[in-house]
């Protein structure tokens, strides 16, 4: 097979509300959409949105990247497409990521295949303790069996928080524990030192991406599993985690493993390495969660992570995806297609290879 057509789209997607994070408040995503086709009716798609903290890319670098790649590969095998965009994928990851599943959905990956629920979990983002009781019993009257808090701002209080929602909680669901790189050393073990495990499945991702000093400290105090997130783009990081003793569980996401194929691999890694995995992004359009929830359906037995759809009111799939029950119900359909309305109406900017 071959790419006969490469197309990237800039996209500017507002967000319902703003997503709080240790990082920084998130009000839109800054997403490239590659799309692809051989010429004979087969396409493809692709995403990455990036985000400040889960790359170094910034939306023009992934632009200008995309945009220099695309204009490459446009008439190779897709095989060597696909290997030419790995070579960027040190540099570019999310990008590089866009490019090879466009290519690999092209291809027909047989994991987009897969059907049936995607258990997720759900956020809670109430502060004061009488609405913090009632987002949880929303979420869990829905269906959610998995809550996660963001952490990562000044221990005292986000201990206290933690605790209220603990109590509100009462063992129905399980919470996950998000800082997003937001405590100092000092600050991270404070933090865990100070948690009650009560109901806890995991704490994420506590301290700066590089720094494994801090990991490996936190982890060592901890009396809950501890999480790494964005300390682990590729599997020299899954080995560096468990070599150090950092983490019990790693969490993985699609933008960052450079493909589909890569990011089975690195999910059978984390298990080879004696830790489980985690899947999923809450920075993602629904063209992103589609494809990490049919990765999800094989191989993840906890809930997914992939519910940045959920923070966008247009999706930009033609069927948008359906969730019930605290799940995303995959109906095996590997050849869903874009939204073309949708598209132009949150395009920034768009190329297509070759041009006319």
């Amino acid at each position: 097979m071959h790419v006969t057509g490469l197309s990237v789209h800039q996209l500017e997607l507002p967000l319902t509300t703003p997503y709080h994070l240790a990082l920084g408040d998130v009000t839109e995503f800054e997403t490239i959409v590659v799309e692809a086709n051989d010429g004979e009716g087969g396409a493809g798609f692709g995403e990455a949105t990036v985000l400040t903290g889960y790359t170094a890319e910034t939306i023009a670098q992934a632009w200008t990247v995309a945009t220099t790649l695309a204009e490459e590969a446009v008439g190779l095998a897709t095989e060597d497409a696909i290997a030419l965009f790995g070579k960027s994928f040190h540099a570019a990851p999310f990008t590089v990521t866009a490019l090879t599943t466009a290519l690999e959905m092209l291809e027909g990956h047989e994991v987009l295949y897969e059907s049936g629920p995607v258990p997720l979990l759900a956020l809670v983002n109430e502060t004061e303790p009488a609405a913090i009781e009632r987002e949880v019993e929303a979420r869990i009257g829905a269906g959610y069996g998995t809550l996660k808090v963001k952490v990562g701002w000044e221990v005292a209080a986000d201990l206290k928080r933690v605790a209220v929602i603990q109590k509100a909680v009462a063992g129905r669901a399980a919470i996950r524990i998000d800082a997003n790189q937001g405590y100092s050393q000092t600050d991270a073990i404070t933090f865990v030192s100070g948690l009650t495990p009560d109901g806890v499945e995991l704490v994420e991702q506590t301290c700066a991406a590089g720094d494994w000093e801090a990991a490996q400290a936190v982890h060592a105090v901890a009396e809950v599993p501890i999480m790494l997130d964005e300390s682990i783009y590729d599997l020299d990081d899954i080995d560096r985690a468990a070599e150090l003793e950092a983490a019990d569980y790693i969490k993985l996401k699609l933008m960052k493993a450079g493909g589909l194929t890569r990011l089975a691999d690195g999910l059978q890694r984390i298990r080879d390495n004696g830790m489980k995995p985690v899947l999923g992004n809450g920075v993602a359009s629904d063209l992103g969660c589609w494809m990490e929830a049919c990765v999800a359906r094989r191989a993840i037995d906890n809930a997914g992570e992939m519910n940045g759809y959920l923070k966008i009111p247009d999706q930009l799939l033609a069927t948008p995806l359906v969730t019930e029950g605290g799940a995303l119900l995959l109906g095996g359909d590997a050849t869903p297609a874009l939204n073309a309305a949708a598209l132009a109406a949150s395009a920034v900017r768009s190329a297509t290879f070759p041009a006319g």
